[in-house]
């Protein structure tokens, strides 16, 4: 286990403490450890999504590939029926 070298204090709302205590019985492990896997697992993730510029610019290829094939209105009413 690595060293621990930085001590922290924050305050919680009464929620977040009561899910944090939950969390860590759940897992067996420190309220600490529970952070840590929180922020880790947080941290993971958001490197995982592509940035806003990248995911507008699929968005825009998305709709030129698209454009001329389908109609707006044909196109709201696929993602209705979907919903459905």
């Amino acid at each position: 286990m690595a060293t621990m070298t930085h001590r922290t204090t924050f305050a919680l709302d009464e929620i977040t403490a009561s899910r944090l205590k939950r969390l860590a019985a759940r897992w067996q492990v420190s309220q600490a450890e529970a952070v840590r896997r929180c922020v880790e697992k947080t941290e993971q993730a958001e490197v995982a999504l592509p940035d806003i510029e990248q995911r507008i610019a699929t968005a825009g290829k998305l709709r030129e590939s698209l454009r001329g094939r389908i109609s707006a209105e044909a196109w709201m009413a696929m993602i209705q029926d979907a919903r459905r």
